[in-house]
């Protein structure tokens, strides 16, 4: 069984902003030499998420606007009290902040038009998210 564990650091510019990741955990996959086992990749942020789905740029459009208009921002939570980002912590819950992939012959089991993305829901930061591999 082998293990590895790497760090990403991703850097933001916009307050809603998403990034397709999958190329660089297919990096951290590759330099594992795991062939066969599960990779995770955590967000330890709980203004983002992790997901997974196709990477058309109008489908990514259609995304940000859509948690723009079903959470949007300034619209009396509570929490804006303290931080004034309540909606970005809302759209967190929604999205979750880690996606587990299945590993075979040392590549990703996402489907073919399947992309892991990183979404920042209070940007511009710099985050760091957890990838953890484990397999033979």
């Amino acid at each position: 069984m082998k293990n590895a564990r790497d760090i990403l650091e991703i850097r933001t510019q916009q307050r809603l902003e998403i990034q397709d990741i999958t190329t660089e955990l297919e990096g951290i996959l590759s330099r594992s030499g795991v062939k066969d086992g599960l990779l995770n990749v955590f967000s330890r942020h709980s203004t983002s998420g992790v997901v997974i789905n196709e990477n058309e740029s109008g489908l990514v459009e259609d995304f940000k606007l859509s948690l723009e208009k079903i959470i949007p921002q300034g619209a009396g939570y509570q929490h804006d009290h303290i931080d004034n980002n309540a909606d970005s912590h809302i759209r967190g819950f929604l999205l979750g902040g880690s996606q587990t992939v299945p590993v075979e012959n040392g590549r990703m089991m996402l489907g073919t038009w399947q992309s892991v993305f990183f979404v920042e829901l209070d940007g511009p930061r710099h985050r760091k998210l957890t990838v953890t591999i484990i397999g033979e």
